[in-house]
């Protein structure tokens, strides 16, 4: 790629790149999306073979395409989210260059704008717009050393229960990857350990309605901030198998033994914070409390929608929950792989560093930066709780186009440079 001029650059063709870019030419504005590999790549390659979208079809796309071949309440599995963001990048036309990495953004000094360090040349750009998502660096607690004779992988590199060394399982995280892993962990006859934290969880279909729709109706989508202390709270629902609400009581059943939190490690043994069953208690509170929620908004609305009491049938707690193992062996356990569910961190180190707090997260308000001319996107509460879900991506790139357009607005009137009579600008 030769040296290029553009006016806005964004960085990224996942979802955030792509609905950036819809955005960015609806109004006219002149822009490039660098991609380091492929479009949606991380769908393509960076989950397991088996997972399925978490929201239905209807709920989890950009408005100007539906997907092919799956029903509207059905889950669209990775790669048919991988070929939906290709189709939708083509249907719009979208400036997409892939296989070129973003090395450093650098504001010039004296005039407006950006020089971009690429992989295949120097981008010049007034405007930068970081698409990358929150979702680029695995985290690993270093909670169990490498030499503690146990297979260690993060969820980002687990494929298949096969790719893993014959024994036992433990799946640190509750959220919905490492449920959804746990769970076909176990069906392929594993003996599997789910260690679990803090979580929502929301019944998958209430009353005949999928809990996107009630998240939607009852306005949790649009929450402008987190409850005090839940920013990072995951979220226990899965969309695998026509989709399910996630029942911890199931799991144990099913045969995961579940376990709290992961704290330490030492001479072969693990130990659990003796939590697991206010967690529990607290993810249960959610759920009847959503339950609560969806039946007022029901009667007050007056909807003809089923009754659904045994939704609200929970049962006992199962042993691993009213008697919890605090201490494993993981030797004697006869786990000999741990898969962590632990989430990811952001890599934003490319960009300038006013745009970055001291712990190098975006400074932004509603993904438009404190560094003037940096704009973020895909980043989970960037402006509402929806914002790092594929619709709620789309509502913030209009937000971040219509400010960049506003923007180039008010630089429409400067005055024209005045030129000397040798033809140089003054």
């Amino acid at each position: 790629m030769a040296d290029v001029v553009t006016e806005v650059l964004v960085v990224g063709a996942g979802q955030a790149g792509v609905a950036a870019s819809e955005h960015l030419g609806v109004r006219g504005i002149d822009h490039l999306v660098l991609e380091r590999d492929r479009i949606a790549e991380s769908w393509r390659t960076r989950r397991w073979d088996s997972l399925v979208a978490n929201g239905p079809a209807w709920h989890d796309r950009f408005p100007g395409l539906e997907f092919d071949g799956v029903a509207p309440d059905g889950f669209a599995s990775k790669d048919q989210v991988a070929d939906y963001f290709s189709a939708y990048a083509e249907k719009i036309d979208a400036p997409v260059r892939c296989g070129v990495e973003v090395l450093g953004v650098h504001r010039h000094e004296g005039r407006p704008g950006f020089r971009v360090e690429t992989s295949a040349g120097t981008v010049d750009a007034q405007r930068v717009v970081a698409a990358t998502g929150p979702f680029q660096t695995p985290v690993v607690p270093s909670v169990v050393p490498d030499d503690a004779g146990v297979t260690q992988i993060h969820s980002s590199d687990y494929r298949r229960p096969g790719q893993l060394p014959d024994g036992g399982v433990l799946v640190v995280g509750a959220g919905s990857s490492g449920v959804q892993i746990a769970d076909e962990l176990r069906r392929s006859g594993r003996a599997v350990h789910l260690s679990v934290g803090p979580h929502e969880r929301p019944p998958r279909r209430y009353r005949g309605q999928d809990f996107c729709w009630w998240l939607g109706v009852l306005d949790k989508w649009d929450a402008a901030a987190p409850p005090q202390g839940a920013a990072h709270v995951t979220i226990a629902v899965s969309g695998a198998r026509g989709g399910h609400t996630v029942d911890f009581r199931e799991l144990a059943a099913t045969g995961v033994t579940l376990v709290g939190m992961t704290r330490s490690f030492a001479d072969g043994r693990l130990r659990f914070a003796p939590d697991l069953a206010d967690t529990v208690a607290a993810g249960d509170a959610h759920y009847l409390a959503m339950l609560d929620e969806a039946d007022a908004y029901v009667v007050r609305n007056g909807l003809d929608l089923p009754e659904e009491p045994a939704a609200r049938v929970l049962g006992p707690a199962p042993d691993c929950v009213t008697d919890p193992v605090t201490e494993l062996d993981l030797a004697r356990a006869g786990i000999t792989s741990i898969v962590w569910a632990t989430g990811y961190s952001s890599d934003y180190g490319w960009l300038p560093s006013g745009a970055l707090d001291d712990d190098g997260r975006p400074r932004h308000s509603r993904g438009i930066s404190t560094e003037p001319g940096i704009y973020f996107l895909g980043l989970p509460w960037q402006s509402r709780r929806g914002s790092s879900f594929i619709w709620g991506v789309w509502h913030d790139a209009a937000h971040v186009a219509d400010h960049i357009a506003i923007q180039r607005g008010y630089l429409a009137h400067l005055p024209e440079p005045t030129v000397t009579t040798s033809g140089a600008p003054r």
